[in-house]
């Protein structure tokens, strides 16, 4: 007998809170369109049972748009209009009787919603409320004028909360991307109740706080939202493009076509070729709903402007979702009302740098890596300027950890810490919350300092791309003696190995299998140390090898190569004399490298 589906009868609170407070797991969803929260609490995947007002709040945020996607889902199908528009129905009533106001339980930090604690909650709901509801509409569905008062109400509090937002200078804001697309959404929808062209674009996308203006105040030159995060980019262009349905691509202004091809950009180039989207700063690891956003995204922007280096990005997230994938991305053909902009190519050479958000990528033979040295990124900032993450196609070898639901204190503190990233760290304190500057980049290479980490320090990472391998240099120079470490962060299985001659050497498994060699500066006594620490934030509680490379100088270089299993000749040496690295292969090359610290 299939299970009670219901719509829950309360407002929500804050997913974030939807955490297990000993081991930092987001708790398991159940079957959210029951409606009830689960009985007896909600599961840890480690034998936890959580139950508090916060943790329902959160349950009931999840259950809401797990409801709004469905009724998304069952409308882009067909087929089931009568159960849509029946729970559409409900919706409003359930919307008129509690969102009355704004939510008196919220935190006093949050921009207050009606049916959630956010209103980034808020509209996130309504966007597929509003969609749900145009589909059925431009259908010809009867039975929808019902739902007028609802997507009336909708977009008014929309404009409420933006009128907030911009007021105390929040225009950039990733809030406001989505206030535009609910308003866009809501009042598209009533539009097509009505039986009237939409007439909301000078408001939504065109106006002095419209999607438009968002997208000119938010995102850099170089295509980054400016918070430099992965998961806040990948929000923010899909909040866009939702808020451009019906839109023909050749009528969206030049300059803002720009931005949306730069953005779709971003996440094509630090993709690795096997479609891993690297969590930089604060955003989650893994996450099934967000593997359903990234397929969202993926279908949509394809048909905006086409990208051959998108398709592993959806094909990753359909294999990591399983049964779970919902199967709507496959039902958005046709979004926008014309042929989409020109393909972007891909990138011509092994190194793109983006100077202001602050991230070089290096594509080596089977390597795929990003250096970090870029602002501190606000409230989403991480303390890790020049982290080194290497990926194979599939394997994340030594990754950005990610991020954990945020209303863990401890373990969201942890994974936003310098000691969770493979950057440095001068005598066992924390980065400072800084920027690093790009000293200079070529075809093969990125060079990039930070000197305000820690007072009286300079450090400077050097990472170049050989003939099949990665070359990395890191040089930290001080005022006086420090003691001073080079973190090894893997998210995979680790060896270390001692060499009673030469190079320590490490061998970094997965999918694909990775070897490193590391040496340092001559005369500098370096001790290893290898340690049990958590893994990326998807699990805390996983356990990965850690190693620490620590020396007590004014001045040292930490030098490594490394090589995928895949790619040959083999490195058969690495030495370094003074300030030149030198790399030989099984084949009788050779090549050197010199530091630029």
């Amino acid at each position: 007998m299939a299970a009670l589906r219901r719509i829950a009868r309360v407002r929500g609170g804050w997913w974030h809170a939807y955490i297990c407070p000993a081991h930092g797991v987001e708790l398991e969803h159940g079957d959210l369109l029951a409606g009830v929260f689960p009985a007896g609490g909600a599961r840890c995947a480690h034998g936890c049972r959580v139950d508090n007002e916060a943790v329902r709040g959160a349950w009931t945020v999840l259950s809401h748009q797990a409801w709004a996607r469905h009724l998304r889902v069952l409308a882009h199908r067909g087929g089931q209009d009568s159960e849509a528009v029946a729970r559409l129905v409900e919706y409003a009533a359930l919307y008129a009787e509690l969102a009355t106001d704004r939510h008196g339980e919220a935190q006093t930090w949050m921009l207050r919603g009606r049916l959630f604690h956010q209103a980034l909650t808020d509209a996130i709901w309504a966007v597929n409320v509003g969609d749900t509801v145009s589909t059925l509409a431009e259908r010809g569905v009867q039975g929808l004028a019902v739902l007028l008062p609802l997507l009336d109400d909708l977009e008014q509090a929309a404009l409420d909360a933006r009128e907030v937002l911009t007021g105390q200078g929040h225009l950039a804001s990733n809030y406001t991307a989505w206030l535009n697309s609910a308003g866009a959404a809501a009042s598209r929808a009533a539009a097509a109740v009505r039986g009237r062209e939409w007439d909301g674009a000078k408001e939504w996308l065109e106006g002095e706080g419209g999607l438009y203006a968002h997208l000119r105040a938010a995102v850099a030159e170089d295509g980054w939202e400016w918070e430099g995060s992965t998961y806040y980019h990948g929000f923010v262009l899909r909040a866009a493009l939702l808020a451009l349905r019906s839109t023909d691509p050749s009528a969206i202004p030049a300059d803002v076509a720009g931005v949306l091809a730069g953005m779709t950009d971003v996440l094509a180039t630090i993709a690795t070729p096997g479609g891993i989207l690297p969590a930089l700063h604060d955003g989650p690891y893994l996450r099934a709903p967000l593997a359903l956003e990234w397929l969202e995204l993926v279908a949509l922007a394809q048909q905006l402007v086409p990208s051959a280096a998108l398709e592993p990005v959806a094909a990753r997230a359909r294999e990591e979702l399983g049964a779970a994938d919902d199967g709507l991305d496959a039902l958005l053909d046709g979004w926008f009302a014309g042929p989409p902009l020109p393909e972007r190519p891909a990138p011509a050479t092994p190194v793109t740098v983006y100077p202001v958000a602050g991230y070089g990528v290096l594509r080596a033979a089977g390597i795929h890596a990003l250096v970090d040295f870029g602002p501190h990124g606000g409230s989403h900032g991480h303390r890790d300027k020049l982290s080194l993450y290497l990926y194979g196609d599939t394997t994340p070898w030594q990754p950005d950890p990610g991020q954990v639901p945020y209303a863990h204190t401890e373990f969201r503190d942890l994974y936003a810490s310098t000691e969770a990233h493979p950057a440095f760290r001068v005598d066992g304190a924390e980065q400072a919350e800084c920027a690093g500057t790009l000293l200079g980049s070529d075809a093969v290479s990125v060079t990039a300092e930070v000197t305000e980490a820690y007072e009286g320090v300079r450090a400077v990472r050097h990472v170049a791309v050989g003939a099949c391998y990665l070359v990395d240099l890191l040089t930290v120079t001080g005022r006086e003696a420090r003691r001073v470490t080079a973190q090894l962060r893997p998210g995979t299985s680790l060896d270390v190995q001692v060499q009673a001659a030469g190079p320590l050497r490490t061998t970094w498994y997965g999918d694909e299998t990775l070897h490193g060699w590391h040496t340092h500066t001559s005369g500098v006594t370096v001790r290893p140390l290898t340690r049990p620490g958590p893994g990326p934030a998807d699990d805390p509680q996983r356990t990965r090898t850690r190693v620490d490379l620590t020396a007590e100088s004014e001045h040292v270089v930490f030098a490594s190569v490394y090589q995928a299993a895949s790619a040959g000749p083999a490195v058969s040496e690495v030495r370094l004399d003074g300030e030149e690295l030198t790399v030989e292969l099984a084949d009788g090359t050779t090549a050197r490298f010199r530091t630029e610290g």
